[in-house]
């Protein structure tokens, strides 16, 4: 498989608008840019749809699929990734990467985001090796859930939450970052052209091609996120968790350092049964602000059970 530097657009390269600087980094189906837009000087971070299983770079900086056994993926890919980027531009928040352009070049597509200073946190959690204050991780994580609230209450799904993908603003300000995997709920996971795999932060349905995503899905990964806050290490792999290697509870391991509640909602979001984790934000906030897990209705739980056993087309 190509490296990153082979198959990144050269520093100089114009697209649309925007010359690039330099490559910021990348994952199994796109690649970020640091690019100035060439009227306004302004920077912006640019991703492009570049799954790497799917297709190749030519030498003029076009984009094609691998073999034609894959062409209707890659486009099927590349509609999705459209889709996509047209509903995040209209999600405005300020704890959520703004989506300022979206266009089609080089055979794929391309997001423009706003670029902000500020630090990665999964670079922040290498320097300190974990054990962040409760203090740190309130503030952070309950703005995050304040943007993650917005993406849901618009039909979408992040589908990728992980120290990687939040930035860290001067002020202690969050942006969830990188929406490569977002799409809309529920459907099954076989929609997708492919599937996003953050060993540690992706819960069990993400595993399984035909399992049912929803709101539950991100609050794992975010839940997991946190726990990453206090050990300093990505959490055990949702499939070794499912072959019965066990996940030392937060509550018993962190009970002398973090207060009861900050630890019963890491472990709860955690959960391996979809069914038993909070199924909302509010009620995962809700248990940030109590020292008793919420009881789910049961209507609550009758909806998630028509939504898991309904019409997988």
């Amino acid at each position: 498989m190509p490296s990153k530097d082979t198959i990144s657009l050269k520093p100089g390269t114009l697209i649309d608008d925007y010359r690039l600087i330099k490559t910021l980094g990348g994952g199994g189906f796109s690649i970020v840019y640091l690019a100035r837009h060439r009227l306004t000087s302004k920077q912006f971070a640019i991703k492009e749809y570049m799954p790497s299983k799917l297709c190749q770079r030519n030498a003029d900086g076009s984009v094609e699929a691998c073999s034609s056994d894959v062409e209707s993926s890659l486009s099927r890919g590349r509609k999705l990734f459209f889709q996509e980027a047209n509903a995040l531009a209209n999600l405005k928040h300020q704890n959520i990467v703004n989506v300022v352009n979206f266009f089609r070049d080089n055979g794929t597509v391309y997001m423009v985001m706003e670029y902000h200073h500020g630090q990665n946190l999964q670079m922040y959690l290498k320097q300190r090796k974990g054990g962040l204050s409760e203090a740190f991780i309130r503030i952070v994580f309950n703005r995050l859930l304040d943007g993650l609230e917005m993406i849901h209450g618009n039909d979408l799904l992040h589908l990728d939450i992980k120290p990687g993908n939040i930035h860290i603003r001067p002020g202690g300000q969050p942006l969830l970052l990188d929406f490569g995997a977002v799409h809309g709920f529920p459907q099954a996971r076989k929609a997708q052209p492919g599937q996003v795999i953050s060993p540690g932060f992706s819960p069990i349905e993400q595993y399984d091609n035909q399992g049912y995503v929803g709101p539950w899905t991100d609050l794992y990964a975010f839940g997991a996120t946190m726990r990453s806050c206090i050990e300093g290490k990505s959490p055990q792999p949702a499939d070794e968790r499912q072959q019965g290697e066990k996940l030392k509870p937060v509550c018993e391991l962190y009970k002398k350092r973090y207060t009861a509640n900050l630890l019963q909602a890491i472990d709860w979001a955690m959960e391996m049964d979809p069914m038993l984790r909070p199924q909302s934000v509010n009620e995962f906030r809700d248990m940030l602000s109590t020292e008793k897990k919420p009881e789910k209705t049961s209507s609550t739980l009758e909806r998630l059970a028509s939504s898991l056993l309904g019409n997988k087309d």
